[in-house]
């Protein structure tokens, strides 16, 4: 057994479930969580509206993104839409000035890259099982 694919399988693993339970938390108190992200970003420069669908849509996404990512399915799409979804997520936290909550951000971003740089020693994941003899996506 490789230990670099038993760590990275559990660090897939474990940023998918942080993911999903991020997400599905959100879902009963949708409207209120998109409400309170509208209310925070008022002081910015964007728009309530915009923000307000963001929040409506990031439960879902965080969700449907962790779930690919903890079983490792499409990897490489799954990941790279991840990292985007903390783009825009540092994005906002800047214009907010939360540097606290901005260092957590990068925190992330470096999980994202790691994951992204080690795909070649991915053997524990839907990908792996998909396709045995390279890796799950060019």
């Amino acid at each position: 057994m490789d230990d670099r694919a038993v760590a990275r399988a559990l660090l897939r693993l474990t940023l998918g479930i942080n993911l999903i339970v991020h997400g599905l938390v959100r879902v009963p108190k949708l409207t209120a969580f998109a409400d309170g992200m509208a209310r925070d970003f008022q002081p910015t420069i964007l728009p309530s509206a915009l923000v307000h669908a963001f929040g409506l849509v990031l439960p879902f996404a965080e969700a449907a993104v962790g779930a690919l990512i903890a079983v490792g399915l499409f990897q490489r799409i799954a990941l790279a839409a991840g990292a985007l979804m903390l783009v825009a997520l540092v994005f906002g936290t800047a214009l907010l000035q939360r540097w606290d909550t901005l260092t957590q951000q990068m925190v992330y971003a470096l999980l994202y890259a790691a994951l992204i740089a080690t795909r070649a020693w991915d053997r524990w994941s839907l990908d792996a099982v998909r396709s045995p003899s390279r890796p799950a996506e060019p």
